[in-house]
């Protein structure tokens, strides 16, 4: 396990952008399959994206697929999310996780740690 740190978020317009990073200090994160979560204001915590340890394996939830694309560089011990085409309903802030066991955990409880989260607002 090692700590995670998200970067990458911000305040965009409908139709832009973004590419969210996480980057792990320990050789362990690119053991285990990781993951993307996030919570929106008054909402429950959902499941955005998976990868496998060796990014071979990809799912992402239903209402992500086709905008946004997860990615590992595992020299780099680095997971993407790339947002494409976002919407006001993706603001929420996003949440990178590690240690999961497999890239079919789409529960937050599969996930042994976690990043701090990083802020993505969408206006109209």
């Amino acid at each position: 396990q090692a700590p995670l740190v998200e970067s990458g978020g911000g305040l965009v317009q409908a139709g832009d952008s973004l590419r969210l990073s996480c980057a792990a200090s320990g050789r362990t994160f690119s053991s285990y399959a990781a993951g993307w979560f996030r919570q929106a204001p008054g909402k429950e915590r959902e499941f955005v994206a998976a990868i496998s340890r060796s990014g071979v394996n990809t799912y992402y939830a239903d209402s992500m697929k086709g905008r946004f694309t997860i990615s590992r560089d595992n020299a780099k011990n680095t997971v993407y999310l790339q947002m494409n085409s976002l919407k006001p309903e993706d603001t929420a802030v996003y949440y990178c996780a590690g240690g999961g066991r497999s890239s079919k955990a789409f529960s937050p409880l599969e996930y042994a740690y976690w990043g701090q989260g990083t802020q993505v607002i969408v206006s109209s």
